[in-house]
């Protein structure tokens, strides 16, 4: 995984529901349907398991400029994505 310069690799996060530390989602050997789901609006990502809940928070996922994108790309048709 690349790294910036000082600032370490963040490989954990806590689960907000549990409160365990759970390893973060990663892209190239997990699915993301399996840890996640667009909310009924598609504006917000959902997380589906432990490693999803925690993924959304450590990373920030729904903050707001993510979520006023989303409405944008919705309004054009380009949300949310079918895989």
């Amino acid at each position: 995984m690349p790294q910036r310069k000082g600032i370490p690799a963040r490989l954990n996060a806590t689960d907000p529901q549990t409160g365990a530390t759970v390893p973060l989602f990663n892209p190239c050997t997990q699915e993301w349907h399996r840890h996640f789901a667009w909310s009924d609006d598609g504006l917000c990502i959902i997380g589906r398991t432990a490693t999803g809940r925690a993924t959304v928070e450590a990373l920030r996922l729904n903050n707001e400029w993510l979520v006023g994108a989303r409405r944008i790309w919705i309004s054009a048709g380009l949300h949310p994505p079918l895989e």
